[in-house]
């Protein structure tokens, strides 16, 4: 698809410094730019670049004045970075606004939809499905029976979702994610042979929530899982059954959090951090990565480490580890010196 550099000012609002006709159909980075592609100068550090770039068009700001000559048509705005990042936006609602029901995908009889429904090839709706406006199915993708999805929900290619999963408006599940399976519930008998628990519970993800790729949402055994709005997962993380994520909480790539904890808001977890089960970790929470944790947390704390420490304490505490070995050296220097003291005096 291509743009003008006038319809592109016209969206950002700029003034265009060059041929209005410019035609772009990509985006590239200034250094890297190429006729054709669209690109933009926010950081001082890369002025030089914009006498040299092949970019067709540029977007700066509008206190820029050229020294030298320069090739790319400009469009000038307020903020460069901030409209860029709007321009992204748009380029990513252009691109993802498919829309029809593609051959090869299947339907159940019953199933409810809103407006701009995009369903793609291979893709299955189960029974009682609701849908709301502009969802978008993208190929290969499984929704159980019973699940609801609500407005402006991108389902990337791939992913399964589960019966009686609800999820909210504005939400993002990318490729690979497991939505609704089965927690981890056995029960051992005295042979020490495991039964398993039925897992009859659902998973509830509010409003404007974010799922990574290969991330799995495990169904409650009784009762739903719930992610709260606003919540952002990052790929390949595990979250169990019962688990609750407070809104506004963020939790980077293969962290897990186990069974029955529940997670206050606005935390940030980082990656690789264990959680274990039947916790309650509270508001404002920072878990720094790699940590572990096995205790209840209180409302902002900085924890690291494994088992995880407040954060200053695990800093200073790292500092003697590293110097264990000299430390251990120096204490058999004083225990020598005690026992066989150099000047002979043993009283």
């Amino acid at each position: 698809m291509k743009f003008t550099a006038e319809q592109i000012a016209g969206i950002l609002e700029g003034e265009v410094v060059g041929n209005p006709n410019a035609e772009v159909s990509r985006l590239s980075k200034i250094e890297e730019g190429e006729e054709g592609s669209l690109t933009f100068l926010a950081n001082p550090k890369y002025i030089n670049y914009i006498y040299s770039t092949k970019a067709t068009v540029t977007i700066v700001n509008d206190s820029f004045i050229p020294e030298q000559e320069i090739t790319t048509t400009l469009i000038k705005v307020e903020d460069a970075y901030a409209a860029f990042s709007k321009l992204l936006h748009f380029y990513n609602q252009v691109k993802l606004n498919k829309n029809g029901i593609e051959p090869q995908s299947f339907m159940s009889e019953g199933t409810k939809y809103g407006e701009n429904l995009y369903l793609g090839s291979f893709s299955y709706v189960g029974q009682n499905v609701v849908l709301g406006d502009n969802v978008k199915i993208y190929p290969n993708s499984f929704i159980g029976d019973n699940v609801t999805i609500g407005d402006n929900v991108f389902i990337f290619a791939g992913a399964k979702i589960y019966s009686e999963t609800v999820i909210g408006n504005n939400c993002t599940i990318h490729s690979g994610t497991i939505i609704g399976a089965d927690g981890f519930g056995f029960v051992p008998n005295e042979e020490g042979v495991y039964s398993k628990v039925p897992q009859i519970g659902n998973v509830i993800i509010e409003d404007n929530v974010d799922i990574g790729a290969n991330t799995t949402i495990d169904r409650a055994t009784l009762g739903s899982t719930i992610i709260r709005q606003g919540v952002k997962l990052d790929n390949q993380i595990q979250v169990a059954h019962n688990v609750e994520i407070g809104k506004n909480t963020v939790i980077a790539a293969q962290s897990g959090v186990a069974g029955s904890t529940k997670i206050g808001e606005n935390c940030m977890i980082g990656g690789q951090v264990g959680i274990a089960g039947h916790l309650t970790i509270g508001n404002n929470v920072r878990l720094q990565a790699q940590s572990g944790v096995a205790r209840n947390i209180k409302d902002d704390e900085v924890l690291q480490g494994t088992p995880s420490l407040g954060y200053t304490d695990f800093n200073k505490s790292y500092v003697h580890f590293k110097n264990l070995p000299k430390i251990v050296a120096e204490v058999e220097e004083i225990k020598k010196q005690i026992i066989n003291p150099k000047n002979g005096n043993n009283g």
